[in-house]
């Protein structure tokens, strides 16, 4: 089987931030996504259907909501969309004691208490992954960006894998599992990649090397179709994208901003490095293998292997020199002002320093954590 790539508009994007619904007194989890849902569309139906153009869609678990971005030039196109979004949600929750939050994972719900949303495909991954798919109580953001022709996907993808650790250790956002504070910045990262086929993408040489796998995959009866491939970067054939999916849920939408105009900068600058005749370093499996585990755990504090010469560096070092590398680029993309918050990210405090320092301000009182991200995001609206 052949997989066609439909070309897209270069470094055109698309953003999807899970949220998840709590209660307004308590913090706990709320599985009232399909409720909340079915009224939104009632009022404001074009947010029901799927399309090029803003949508809000449900997910594996009842307490989730999705917001969905057409396809847009800018970041700050998608972030006025998900804005908007938010603002015709909350439209809703805020009649109905509910709060949106937004991060990795939820500070102390039990995740064995949170019911699946009613779908044949949500039965079918629990009835694969078990005990590991019922702990998939996580929350993530994800960024699509344009690909003008199929043979820059694999390579842009490698490239984004390079710079997978700037990314998680920026997102990071989910110290806290049931109750207890894990020690990583990241624990959202550890749970998905339980999953069979999530986790970190494979190097293949060619485009046909690909679809071998996936025609693989398919003959053996591990997925259906492609989407259920769910590595952490992977080619979209059908809109034409690569998409970063490494990213915990962000807390607010200047989070969202800064992230995906991080990771427009970086397509961009790996499309015309190859417009170039450039090619994109390939770096060792155990390299990024080891890389995910380092953001995960220590988070902006993570050293990470930059290279085959096995040199290191502090993540927020070489972030701090990428930044400047991309910043000509991102007054190109109208992205500048969204990109410059990634520097004020890493000077203030990330979400998993947030989380921790509310935690420790307040006696322990997760809580506390949780009422925090919800202000926050309607503060920094």
């Amino acid at each position: 089987m052949q997989i066609d790539f439909h070309s897209s508009e270069r470094s055109t994007l698309g953003v999807e931030w899970e949220v998840a619904l709590v209660e307004r007194e308590s913090g706990e989890l709320a599985p009232r996504g399909q409720e909340v849902l079915d009224a939104l569309v009632a009022q404001h139906p074009q947010f029901g259907e799927e399309g090029d153009h803003p949508h809000v869609t449900g997910e594996f678990l009842q307490n989730t909501v999705e917001m969905v971005t057409g396809v847009c030039d800018t970041v700050g196109e998608a972030v006025d969309q998900l804005a908007d979004t938010q603002d015709r949600i909350r439209e809703i929750t805020d009649s109905r004691s509910l709060e949106i939050f937004g991060a990795g994972t939820h500070p102390f719900s039990q995740w064995a208490d949170q019911p699946v949303v009613d779908k044949e495909r949500y039965f079918k991954v629990l009835d694969r992954a078990q005990y590991w798919g019922r702990q998939m109580v996580i929350f993530g953001a994800h960024v699509h960006v344009g690909i003008d022709h199929r043979d820059k996907a694999l390579p842009v993808l490698e490239g984004l894998l390079n710079y997978y650790p700037h990314l998680l250790a920026l997102s990071a956002n989910s110290p806290y599992w049931c109750g207890q504070d894990t020690g990583y910045a990241s624990h959202r990262a550890l749970i998905f990649q339980q999953l069979s086929t999530a986790g970190l993408p494979f190097h293949f040489d060619t485009w046909g090397e690909y679809e071998s796998y996936v025609n693989d995959l398919i003959e053996t009866g591990v997925i259906e179709e492609i989407s259920e491939n769910r590595w952490d970067i992977r080619p979209v054939p059908r809109f034409g994208t690569v998409e970063m999916r490494v990213c915990d849920g962000p807390s607010t939408l200047r989070e969202v901003g800064a992230i995906a105009a991080l990771t427009q900068c970086l397509v961009e600058s790996f499309s015309r490095s190859l417009n170039d005749g450039g090619t994109i370093p390939v770096m060792p499996p155990w390299h990024h293998q080891e890389n995910k585990w380092r953001a995960a755990r220590y988070g902006l504090e993570a050293v990470v292997i930059r290279d085959t010469r096995n040199r290191e560096r502090l993540v927020t070092e070489d972030l701090a020199d990428l930044l400047t590398d991309l910043e000509p680029l991102a007054d190109e993309l109208g992205c500048a002002r969204e990109l410059a918050h990634v520097e004020t990210m890493m000077s203030g405090a990330v979400g998993y320093q947030r989380q921790r320092r509310v935690a420790r301000e307040n006696g322990g009182d997760l809580r506390a954590v949780v009422m925090d991200i919800v202000e926050r995001n309607r503060s920094e609206r």
